[in-house]
């Protein structure tokens, strides 16, 4: 399956070739709203400073500070930022050693 930017990398090389860009779209599957769309700046920054401020916090704690801030934040964003970001608390593995 192809992905939606690849999609229209399609669209203008066959808007170059020389047909025009609501066939190419309607040819293609996607909306024509799709070439315009641009996607809003800096709605991360909050939720990555304020998980780089408190260092301890995992995302679930990033969340419901956000949310008592009054931001409208969703729970899968927060995830998704701190996979890409890599800003999960490494877990400490500690071992539980049998008494003898």
């Amino acid at each position: 399956m192809v992905n939606a930017p690849d999609r229209l990398v399609l669209v203008r090389a066959k808007v170059a070739r020389g047909l025009s860009e609501r066939h190419a779209l309607t040819v293609i599957g996607i909306s024509a709203r799709a070439p315009r769309y641009e996607p809003a700046a800096g709605r991360n920054k909050g939720i990555v400073a304020l998980a780089q401020q408190h260092k301890r916090y995992g995302a679930g704690m990033i969340y419901l500070k956000l949310r008592q801030a009054g931001e409208v934040v969703n729970h899968k964003r927060v995830d998704r930022l701190y996979d890409e970001k890599k800003l999960q608390v490494r877990r400490i593995n500690r071992r539980i050693r049998r008494a003898q």
